[in-house]
This record gives structure tokens, sequence and C-alpha cells, in this order.
């Protein structure tokens, strides 16, 4: 099988699950080939499975106009069996190619439906964002199949890294500091949590004003910034809960990377864990900006080891039966089998 991906992201969870599917396909016997940014800190992992093609793909550059022509020419020369584009720049860098399932893979809401002018299929990680495309007026095939992550339990990083107590209640947060993400919230709830300590993982624009926040909330001397974490697992098993505050999260995977490490999960009630979450099953779950909330609900893991304890397991339970990695990459193989089978009956 000869499968296309087009991913033009940074660094985020879509990022981190196109490794996983990438390695997984690859493991498989699918040969790959990527069109993707210049100069991405994970295109070593792209390249242990995969062909790759750089381009920014920007409006105002001549990749423009001239790589749409040769993703096609590539398509048709590999034969190509699949083409998957990830968000909606590299769906409409989709050709129009008949010899291919394209699906359009969508972490996120999007705006129109012209960027899928040339896709077969719209595959969604939540249910929220299909019902979302489908009142956009989409009328081809559109699925729902979510996320994997690595789920081998893996030895806890050193605190002492990070200038942190070994015995101190630590809390740990993850992704791209951006707004939506509700790294703000939970500063403020840390305040009301003085012998916690904080581990933000990632990097973004809303850095400065973060590091700002946590002095002005005094709480700059136990809260850490890590950096971005290519493989953030030895850090989430250093923890002793997990805070994902978005107030805009269509999946978050980051939960899942948690519940792999055996770590209980305190969320928002954002789209996604609004999903897949379940109050006091396999998680906390907190109304989105409620700093006050988010202190007590952290208060209640740190403080009952039982709680803890069954979340984790909670936890661990929905992500063998809802997030497996052979199910999901089966999940593919069979669309691209049935989309391959109707277009032969045609």
């Amino acid at each position: 099988m000869r499968v296309h991906q087009y991913i033009f992201g940074k660094d985020g969870g879509a990022e981190q699950f196109f490794l996983h599917l990438l390695a997984a396909f690859a493991e498989r016997g699918v040969e790959q080939t990527v069109v993707m940014r210049p100069n991405r800190r994970w295109k070593p992992d792209v390249l242990a499975h995969a062909r790759v093609i750089e381009s920014n793909f920007r409006n105002a550059s001549i990749d423009r106009l001239l790589l749409p022509m040769r993703v096609k020419h590539l398509a048709q020369k590999d034969e190509a069996d699949a083409i998957i584009s990830w968000s909606t720049r590299g769906a409409t860098l989709m050709p129009a190619y008949a010899g291919a399932t394209k699906i359009s893979r969508l972490g996120d809401y999007p705006l129109r439906l012209s960027y899928f002018r040339n896709t077969d299929i719209i595959v969604c990680n939540a249910p929220g964002i299909a019902d979302h495309v489908r009142k956009l007026g989409w009328d081809r095939r559109i699925e729902v199949i979510s996320n994997f992550t690595r789920t081998e339990k893996v030895a806890a990083a050193d605190r002492a890294m990070f200038d942190t107590p070994a015995d101190v209640p630590l809390v740990m947060a993850m992704g791209r500091f951006v707004q939506r993400k509700g790294f703000h919230t939970l500063i403020d709830a840390m305040a009301g949590l003085p012998d916690a300590w904080l581990w933000l993982a990632g990097e973004g624009e809303e850095r400065e004003a973060l590091e700002a926040q946590a002095r002005e909330r005094g709480i700059a001397n136990r809260m850490r910034f890590i950096g971005w974490q290519k493989d953030a697992r030895s850090y989430l098993a250093a923890a002793d809960v997990f805070v994902m505050p978005s107030s805009h999260e269509p999946l978050g995977n980051v939960v899942l990377e948690a519940w792999a490490q055996g770590i209980p999960v305190v969320s928002s009630r954002s789209e996604g864990p609004l999903w897949f979450m379940r109050d006091g099953e396999n998680g906390l779950m907190v109304d989105i900006d409620d700093h006050q909330g988010f202190s007590r609900a952290i208060s209640s893991v740190l403080n009952d080891r039982q709680l803890a304890n069954s979340l984790a397991e909670g936890g661990h339970v929905s992500l063998a039966s809802q997030f497996s990695e052979e199910a999901i990459v089966q999940a593919y193989f069979d669309l691209f089998g049935s989309h391959a089978a109707a277009r032969a009956s045609v």
C-alpha cells in the first residue's frame, strides 16, 4: 500500500498523532510520502518512515503554483492508494486524482467547505467536529476516527532536572501557549494551592504573559516552564496529576497521553473531553475558566490517594477500550479498502 500525507502544522497534538499514525502505518508495511513544512523539529521521526518533500505552501510563493502539480504527478507516478491531508491547508493541496482514496483528517472545526473540493471523505477525530461539518452542508462521506497514543509506561523523569523537590505535589500541563489552552486559568488555580508545584510543557506566543502572570500570582518560585518535549511521557510519569484547562479543545490528545502513564486527569468541560470523559470515573471535570473549581478538583486528587488511583484506572480502561492503536489503524485501512471497492464498482 502507498499512502501520501500532507501536513503543514508546527508543534501540537495533531503533529504528535500524525507521527504515531505514520509509524503505525510503516510497521504494517505501508510506503509513505510526506509533504511538510521545512525544518520541523520532528523531521527525523518522519524520515525514519517516509520520503519527505518540504514546502511552506504559502499564498505568496512559487510553491503555491508548482506544488499542486508536483503532488498530483507524484500520486500518479507512485499509484498512491490513499492521500491524507491534515488540517485545511493540507486539504487545499489535495489533487484531483481519481486513483486514490482522498481523506481530509480534521482535528478542529473548519470555517467553510471550500477547502475540501477534491476530498472524498472527511475524517473527524471527535463527533462534535463531524456534526459541525454536516451543518456546513457536507454531503459526501464522513467518518469519526479518533486518535491513539503510545501506551508503554516509562520511568519518571528526575524532578531535579527542573529544580523541583522530590516530595512536593506536582501538577503538569502541556500544549501550545495560546489563549484557548487556558493556562492562565491554571496559573490562577495554582495560586490557591500553596504547597503544589507546576510543570508547564510547550512553547508559544503567550510565554511572556504566562511568566508575568506567575510572578503576579506569587507562584513563579514553584512553577517550571520545561519547554517543548518531543516525548513527554517521562515528565507525565513524574507528575501527580495532569490538568487540561482549555476553553476550546476538539479532542484533547494530551489526556490520552496522561492516561497512558497512569496519571489522574482534571479537565475543563471543553468539547472533546465532554465526549470521552466521565466526571468522577476517568477524571474530574471543571467548568471552563473556573480557576477556583480547578483548585478544588486538583486539591481533591492530590489529597485523596484512593480517588487518584480510581481516576487513573478509569482513564486506563477508557484508553484501552476507545483509543487503541490496532482499532484506529484498522479503521483507516478499512476506509481505504471500502472506498477503493466503491471506486471499482463505479
